[in-house]
C-alpha cells in the first residue's frame, strides 16, 4: 500500500511516499516532519538560534558541533572537492551581499528588499575561501571557521536530510523523499515497478517537461527560476559562483541530474548550472552514473547521453 505525506519544511514543499504493507510503516511516516524540524533547527542559516547560526557567530574560535551538523559539514566538503570548488558551503556572505536574506515562503517576496538581514558579523566584500582553510577535527567534531568565513549548507542540507529520512523509512518498504526537488529513492516499488518523478517545466508552471521512471537513485534540480529577486533593478538568484562571489552568469535556467545518490545529484546539478551548458554538459558526460536534462534561457532542452534510460514514453504504459 502506498502511503503519502505532504508538508512544508526548510522553506520548501516536501513529499514523502512509502510503499509498505506494515502498519508500523505508517506510524513511522507521520514522524518525518518531526525529523525535518530537528534537522532544520540544527542546519538552517535563517534561524538565528540554530546550531549553524551559532557556529557562524563564533567564526574565529573552535566550536564543537553535533553529529548531524558534522556529517553535513563533511558532505559539503566532499561536494566542494567533487565540483572543483564550484559547490562550496562558504557562500553565506556572498548570498547576503546579493540580497538573499530571508527564506522563500508562500506569499513572500524573499530577499527583494534593499536591506540586509541583521547579523553578528561585519558584512563586506566576499573573500574567496576554500573549505580546506577551515580547521576541523573529526575525533572531537570541532570546526574552526576563519573570522571572514561563514557557512550556508543550502541544498546539501536538504539532500542529506532526504537521504537520512529514506534510510529510516526503507526498513518498512520502498521509500521516496522529495525535499523541495532534492529526491532520494530507496529502490523499486513493492511490485517491481519504478517510481514516476516529474521534471517541472520552469517556463510553464504546473506542467512537466518529462516524467522519469526510477529505482534506487538520487535526483536533484538546481535552477534560477524560483529563488530569485530584484535588486537595484536587476534580477539576482541564489546560485553563487565562488570564482566571482556573485550569482552565476550562465545560460542554464535549470538543471536536473539523476545520480547514484541525492548528494551527488545535488552537487552535479549545481556544478552544471554554474559552468553553463557547454562546459557543464561536457563535465557531466565524463562522470559515470550521471544523467541530466538542462533547460536553457531560450527554452531549449539539452539531454545527456544517459538521460534516455530514465525517460517515460507512452509505450512504457500508464504512469501511476
Amino acid at each position: 500500500m502506498l502511503h503519502r505525506l505532504e508538508y512544508r519544511a526548510m522553506g520548501c514543499q516536501m513529499m514523502v511516499a512509502l510503499d509498505s504493507l506494515s502498519t508500523g510503516g505508517h506510524v513511522r511516516l507521520v514522524r518525518v516532519p518531526e525529523w525535518f524540524e530537528g534537522w532544520e533547527q540544527a542546519l538552517s542559516r535563517f534561524r538565528p538560534d540554530s546550531e549553524l547560526s551559532r557556529l557562524n557567530q563564533q567564526a574565529g574560535s573552535p566550536v564543537q558541533v553535533s553529529t548531524d551538523l558534522w556529517r553535513v559539514f563533511v558532505a559539503a566538503r566532499q561536494a566542494e572537492a567533487s565540483s572543483m570548488g564550484l559547490v562550496t558551503p562558504l557562500v553565506l556572505d556572498a548570498l547576503q551581499a546579493a540580497g538573499y536574506v530571508s527564506s522563500f515562503e508562500p506569499g513572500m517576496v524573499a530577499a527583494g528588499s534593499q536591506h540586509l538581514a541583521d547579523t553578528d558579523w561585519t558584512l563586506g566584500t566576499p573573500v574567496p575561501i576554500r573549505a580546506q582553510q577551515i580547521e576541523s577535527n573529526a575525533a572531537g567534531r570541532m570546526i574552526h571557521l576563519p573570522v571572514n568565513a561563514h557557512l550556508d549548507f543550502g541544498g546539501v542540507a536538504k539532500g542529506w536530510a532526504a537521504h537520512q529520512a529514506v534510510k529510516r523509512l526503507q526498513v518498512y518498504g520502498p521509500a521516496l523523499v522529495d525535499a523541495g526537488g532534492d529526491i532520494s529513492v530507496s529502490g523499486l516499488q513493492l511490485d517491481g515497478s519504478p517510481w514516476p518523478v516529474g521534471i517541472a517545466d520552469p517556463l510553464h508552471p504546473g506542467e512537466n517537461l518529462e516524467i522519469l521512471m526510477v529505482g534506487r537513485c538520487g535526483i536533484a534540480t538546481s535552477g534560477r527560476d524560483y529563488r530569485r529577486w530584484q535588486r537595484d533593478g536587476r534580477w539576482e538568484h541564489h546560485i553563487i559562483d565562488p570564482r566571482s562571489g556573485m550569482p552565476a552568469e550562465t545560460d542554464v535556467l535549470c538543471a536536473t541530474v539523476v545520480a547514484p545518490d541525492v548528494l551527488e545529484a545535488e552537487m552535479a546539478a549545481k556544478t552544471v548550472l554554474i559552468l553553463g551548458s557547454r562546459a557543464g554538459l561536457a563535465w557531466l558526460e565524463e562522470r559515470h552514473g550521471l544523467a541530466a536534462l538542462l533547460v536553457l534561457d531560450s527554452g531549449e532542452r539539452l539531454y545527456s547521453k544517459q538521460m534516455h534510460r530514465y525517460l517515460w514514453r507512452e509505450t512504457d504504459g500508464k504512469v501511476i
